[in-house]
């Protein structure tokens, strides 16, 4: 059983990453991210909640996000594992991780803040679909439309330049702590995010002495 956690500032490509860890190795991929935007996208009472924060530019609190973490690990579907992202953002966090489970790695996503600026500034939401593009690498065929519905591509709540530099100002303040909590148990693997996602992937396998990636085939 593997055991994984991927950390990074908004914009590094935990997700994308943490889905292609996932999808080879049989482990159930786990983000805070993911979870908040589909109960924001099906109205319920926790994504009324959320949808309230992102609005007014503010984070989500470590509290929910703690809760959220703790109820999806506990329905145990990860006979292989789990990749986790977006968790933990502080040291309490971190500490009870620690104590719960046997973690294998920390992956650390590293990415420069001007850089972080320029990718989350370029992504775009579909509100029907929830398709996520990047108008730097992967717009849509018809500008400002969603290749899937058709539906307008809108910017996600939390993407404001406002709400980016309270993330940023949250990362460093709180998340680098974290790992350097992490760092004292020797877990820690640092990989350059500023590649193409494929590259990245392929560093990520290497450092942990896993099978090499190799990219799926253009259809």
């Amino acid at each position: 059983m593997r055991k994984y956690v991927i950390m990074g500032v908004q914009g590094s490509g935990k997700g994308t990453q943490g889905q292609l860890l996932a999808r080879e190795l049989d482990l159930v991929h786990i983000s805070v991210g993911d979870i908040f935007r589909w109960n924001v996208r099906n109205h319920t009472k926790m994504g009324a909640q959320v949808k309230r924060i992102m609005a007014a530019g503010e984070l989500v609190g470590d509290d929910l996000v703690e809760s959220v973490v703790r109820h999806r690990l506990q329905q145990h579907d990860w006979n292989y594992g789990f990749v986790i992202d977006g968790f933990p953002r502080n040291g309490a966090q971190a500490e009870f991780f620690m104590e719960s489970y046997d973690l294998d790695a920390v992956i650390h996503l590293e990415l420069p803040d001007h850089e972080v600026r320029r990718r989350v500034l370029s992504r775009r939401l579909c509100p029907s679909c929830g398709m996520d593009y990047n108008l730097i690498a992967d717009r849509p065929e018809q500008e400002g439309r969603c290749d899937i519905c058709g539906h307008e591509l809108v910017t996600r709540a939390d993407d404001t330049p406002e709400a980016l530099e309270a993330r940023l100002r949250d990362y460093h303040e709180k998340t680098r702590p974290v790992l350097e909590l992490f760092q004292r148990k020797e877990v820690v693997h640092d990989v350059d995010a500023r590649p193409p996602v494929d590259e990245v992937q392929a560093a990520i396998r290497k450092t942990l002495a896993l099978p090499p990636y190799i990219p799926a085939l253009p259809a």
